[in-house]
């Protein structure tokens, strides 16, 4: 089992294969070669610097939900910045 993360795509590199996230406030370089073409408000789900899966924004959305209530749980949520990655809170 591998533990995905997803991000909001906010620029592509497509020669490179690769693209900039955001999640949670964190800007992340990755690469996209194993899901081909990705676009600028692209949800993706990222494992070890990878995008695996592209995900549609409902089910991104709920994905960072669940991050954040475990987040919360676990008393960490406190170090984390607040996710950006909701529709219209750019």
């Amino acid at each position: 089992m591998c533990l995905g993360i997803p991000g909001k795509i906010v620029a592509v590199s497509p020669k490179e294969h690769m693209a900039e996230i955001e999640t949670f406030g964190i800007r992340q370089r990755i690469s996209t070669l194993l899901v081909g073409e990705v676009a600028v408000g692209e949800y993706v789900m990222v494992h070890t610097g990878y995008a695996i899966e592209k995900v549609n924004v409902a089910e991104a959305l709920e994905r960072i939900r669940l991050w954040e209530e475990l987040l919360a749980h676990e008393g960490v949520f406190n170090e984390v910045p607040r996710s950006g990655d909701r529709p219209g809170t750019d």
